[in-house]
Formats: structure tokens, sequence, C-alpha cells
């Protein structure tokens, strides 16, 4: 269904308030609709297609359009890659802009630089290409300008995948296992999952399948004490409890209160009795030295760049550069070291990130392997071969959007030597 003019005109004054990309997109446009009050749930939907659009192409898009105004920007989104032609937007657009539209009609994606056809900045460019080839990183860049699918994780406590993929297609929704996940359900298209009663009910979860991975890495008992550092909202915390049926005990740290305040409606939803959320002031909290060499598994998912969610926030491109990836493997160094001395001799950590970039991944786990000899790498491959999952990416994890259909994702497995 074609947007209507209505729809296109909000469009523009979207674009115009989320493109200097101040904070991230997804907050500009929420605060965006909080001001429009007056918009639909069907012109919300359409506004944020077309903004998202355009933040997945705009390299191209700035390209095309002699000066990138928001409304430049839309109507060359709208030809390029929504496929109108200039009858349907013969009432919203006047003579000049009917020739620019025919002329930029005719311009080829793929005569252009590698760079404008993978939608990545330079500065990405160039750390890309010292471990990808042009092909790969082409390949990497059109994965990423594709919206990602919704992925829903089975709460196991209270049903199983195959209960719930029967109850989704007699709703109508069409969905499917995922591929590597046990528990992961792939939906097609984007229904309002969060309003029906499986959501409702606790069953299900809104988790990439990349994120379901990590659980089944850190492999969680019954009875035992577990750690999610950087617990976010809490989705691997609520997985990591419903691995273990909810007994032994999960705490879930992390120092921002809104984020473990989201977290308190999914833990009532999921039935579990063995999560404990609490917010620290850092890495270094005394209810984290408390710890110390009492815990046997600890999942570590440190802040990072987020570039390998670029499906997700397109944003991301613009608002991270050199200097803050700098920034972030001085906190990831840091967050590792403090999250490892956690551990019992014995025990598992997860270091996992949402980058692409070894210098966020490979390279802080060596650093940190070479300063304390008394940790060892365990192969990911060999572990997930244990519980039957058919993914081998080698020693590390590492998803990409362009070979596993997922989040891009790193993970390495640690275990502290008896």
């Amino acid at each position: 269904m074609r947007p209507t003019l209505a729809q296109l005109d909000m469009a523009i004054a979207a674009i115009r308030t989320i493109l200097p990309l101040e904070s991230p997109a997804d907050t500009l446009l929420r605060l965006f609709f909080r001001d429009h009050p007056m918009l639909g749930q069907n012109d919300r939907a359409v506004v944020a297609e077309i903004v998202y659009g355009i933040l997945r192409h705009r390299f191209f898009l700035e390209y095309l359009a002699e000066k990138a105004t928001p409304r430049a920007l839309l109507l060359a989104y709208l030809v390029k890659f929504e496929g109108m032609n200039l009858r349907e937007l013969a009432t919203f657009i006047n003579e000049a802009e009917a020739k620019w539209l025919t002329h930029i009609k005719a311009v080829k994606l793929v005569s252009q630089p590698l760079a404008i056809q993978a939608e990545f900045p330079e500065w990405l460019m160039e750390k890309l290409q010292k471990f990808l080839s042009d092909t790969e990183i082409l390949r990497l860049g059109q994965a990423l300008q594709h919206p990602a699918p919704l992925d829903l994780r089975v709460n196991t406590l209270l049903a199983k995948r195959h209960e719930v993929l029967n109850i989704l297609n007699q709703e109508g929704i069409k969905a499917h296992a995922t591929p590597y996940s046990p528990i992961g359900i792939r939906l097609t298209g984007k229904p309002a999952i969060n309003r029906d009663p499986l959501f409702l009910s606790g069953k299900i979860e809104v988790q990439d399948e990349s994120s379901q991975i990590l659980g089944y890495l850190l492999a969680p008992r019954r009875g035992e004490m577990v750690v999610d550092f950087c617990a976010g909202a809490g989705g691997k915390a609520l997985m990591l409890g419903a691995l273990m049926h909810s007994q032994g005990r999960i705490y879930a740290f992390d120092i921002s209160e809104k984020r473990l305040n989201n977290l308190k409606p999914r833990l009532k939803r999921s039935c579990l009795s063995n999560l404990h959320p609490q917010r620290i002031n850092s890495e270094n909290d005394v209810r984290i030295k408390r710890l110390y060499g009492k815990i046997d598994r600890v999942l570590v998912d440190v802040p990072c760049s987020g570039l390998g969610t670029l499906r997700r926030n397109p944003d991301l491109k613009w608002r991270q550069t050199p200097q803050s990836i700098e920034e972030l493997k001085h906190k990831q160094a840091a967050i590792l070291s403090s999250a490892a001395n956690l551990l019992k001799p014995g025990g598992r950590l997860v270091y996992a990130t949402c980058s692409l970039l070894p210098e966020e991944n490979q390279e802080i786990v060596e650093l940190f392997l070479s300063d304390n000899p008394h940790f060892a790498r365990l192969n990911c491959a060999d572990l997930l071969a244990q519980q039957k999952i058919p993914l081998d990416t080698g020693e590390y994890l590492q998803l990409s959007p362009a070979l596993h259909q997922t989040d891009g994702f790193f993970a390495a497995v640690l275990e502290r030597k008896n």
C-alpha cells in the first residue's frame, strides 16, 4: 500500500527532526510521535519505515541529491528503493523535481564506489578492509541494508517451541523455527506480537537468534550461581533463568536503573524465581567485589559500537567514530577484567559484543589471555556441537547477517583453570 500525501509530509517532518542524529534514531522518532499524537498506528508504521529506509541508504541518496534536504532524500528514496513512479507522485512534486527524478532513475548503484554500494563511512571502510575482501565488504553491507526479521525466544518454563509454532500459524502469523537456536522462532513480517496472548502470558520473548546462542555457550546448570554482568533490559538473563529451570541464582547487573526497570514486567511474565536484578555504579562496585571467586558462570555482553546491529540501528554508522571505538575498547577491557574475577576455579565466562571489529572482539580477548595465564579459551564450535547446534564458525563465535541471517555477533568462551 502506497503512502498518502499526508504521510509523506509527516515523513519529511520526521526526517528533519531526526537527521542531525544528536541522539539514537529510535529515541528521536519516539519523541517525534509523542509530539504528533494525531498520528494513527498505520501512519506511524509508514513514517518509521520511510525514516529507517532513508537511514539505511543515506550515502547513496545523498550522492543522488544535489542538496540533501529531507524532501530530496524522501523523493529519491521513494523512486530508487520503493519503486514509485512519477505518475504516483504527480500531485506531490513540481516540474523541476519531476525532471530530477527522471534523471536519477537512470543512475545505477553498481556504478558507484564500494563505500556507497556497501553504505559504510570511509573510517569504517578502512577498518573493514584490514580483514575483509572488497567482495566480503559488499556482501556484508548489502545484508545490513535489509531490515532485520523479528525473532522470538520460547520460554521453555511455560511452553515448547512446536506448541508455540502451531498457535502462531493458527493465528495467521507466519512463523518458522530458527536454524540454530533450539528455542528460537522467526516471524515473517512485523506483527504486533506484544499484544499477542503468547507474549502477554510470558511464553515468548522478542530476542534475536544471535543473542540466544550466547545462552547455549554459557550453558548454565540448575543450582549454579550465575552473573549477567551487563544485563540491560534482561533478555539474556531471562533465557539463562529458563535454561536453569528457575533453580540456582542469577544476578542481573547493570549501571542503568531505567534498563533494569524495563526488566521488571518481563521478569513477572516469565514466572522465574531465580533472577535478581541489581543496579551497580561501575564494574568495580562493592556488590561485584563481594562475589569475587564465588560464581560458576558469567556472561559479559559488553557495551560496544553496535555495528553488527545496523539492520536495526542504521544511525550508528554516523553516531560512532574512531574516537568512540577507542574509548569503548578501554571500557571493554576493564569490564572483562572485573567480570573474570567473579569466577571460581573451573568457572566459565562468555565475552560477547554485537560488533564486527576485531579490535573490540578478538584483540580484547587475546590481550586478556596474555595478562591472565590462569584462563584458557574454549572452542565455541565444540561447545555448540555438544548441544547439537549445527553452527561452526571456529574457535570464536562470529555471526554475520550475510552468512547467518542474524545480527553481527561475536563471542569467546573462557574458563578459569583449576
